[in-house]
């Protein structure tokens, strides 16, 4: 039997929106509604976590609009009809197609191995906007769902484009990082220097000071040595591609790129090698001992040169 909806609803899912939960129970106060035409009423409760005032979770109230609005058979002979479209199904082929779906697309299982659903148990939980009862039904993290899906649809369709958005951002939080460790780096200076204290009498420490020759008093420093975030620093500058000389800024590469300007492409391409160009002067220098050999050969075979040589008598 369909339910009255022009009468107030006796269970409501209520969210508080302070400790992001969800609950249904029985409205602790209903206001009239007249603008609202599918469902005139307002629900509120007390949420039994924080005792805040919560109002009725808002995909509820588009249900009952939803269902307001909603069309369908409303005689005998239509709802039969609808029963009787639904005889049959679903077929052998239709169960294995859902079957071959479920464990083609079916990843959260597998996501679950590594971000189980946690509520408030990760760092990252706090700027999450998950419903948090929502997310402790879940076999595992939505986000972190998300992810997985979108790196497999990466890599089954061979299409890096889908990780765009994802690695832009990873991009700009390893620049901001890099940022911070600068600010650091100059606000505590270069270098790290360690004072020198020792325990008095009493076995209390304190820490060794001097006066200079201005009679200031002074705290006794060694063991200098360089800020320990530098070599973090040089690291994350060169694994990340961020050097000078990734970024082709260096006198070298700029000399290299001057030097190319007012070449066409096709005369890049024609360029011979050094390989090549050792190669063919080998093979030249081969070939120079043959071709002198013949001359000589020509040479000694020249009648006019012969007849000269008898004449001379040598």
């Amino acid at each position: 039997m369909a339910i009255d909806r022009s009468k107030p609803l006796s269970e409501i899912t209520f969210y508080c929106r302070p400790c992001y939960r969800t609950f249904k129970a029985a409205p602790a106060r209903v206001e009239d509604a007249p603008d609202l035409d599918h469902h005139p009423y307002l629900y509120h409760s007390e949420c039994p976590h924080c005792r805040s005032e919560c109002e009725q979770v808002g995909w509820e109230r588009g249900l009952l609009k939803a269902w307001a609005n909603a069309t369908g058979p409303r005689t005998h002979e239509g709802k039969a009809a609808t029963a009787a479209n639904l005889e049959g199904h679903p077929t052998k082929e239709e169960s294995l197609r859902t079957r071959f779906n479920a464990m083609k697309h079916g990843l959260a299982a597998r996501t679950a191995t590594y971000f189980p659903s946690k509520p408030d148990g990760y760092a990252f939980c706090s700027t999450c906007d998950v419903d948090r009862v929502y997310c402790a039904s879940q076999p595992a993290c939505v986000k972190k769902t998300e992810l997985f899906m979108l790196h497999h649809a990466a890599f089954d369709q061979r299409n890096p484009k889908h990780l765009m958005g994802i690695y832009s951002d990873l991009q700009a939080s390893v620049f901001a990082l890099v940022q911070q460790i600068i600010q650091t780096i100059v606000a505590d200076g270069v270098k790290v220097e360690k004072l020198v204290w020792k325990h008095d009498p009493d076995g209390t420490p304190q820490v060794v000071e001097y006066f200079d020759e201005q009679g200031n008093r002074r705290l006794l420093r060694d063991d200098v040595q360089a800020h320990p975030l530098l070599k973090q620093l040089g690291e994350l500058l060169t694994r990340s591609g961020l050097s000078l000389a990734d970024m082709g800024m260096t006198q070298k590469l700029i000399e290299a790129e001057d030097n190319e300007i007012g070449r066409l492409a096709h005369e890049k391409e024609s360029q011979e090698g050094v390989d090549a160009f050792r190669q063919r002067t080998v093979q030249l220098l081969e070939s120079m001992a043959e071709k002198v050999m013949r001359a000589n050969k020509q040479t000694d075979t020249d009648p006019i040169l012969v007849e000269y040589q008898q004449e001379s008598g040598k």
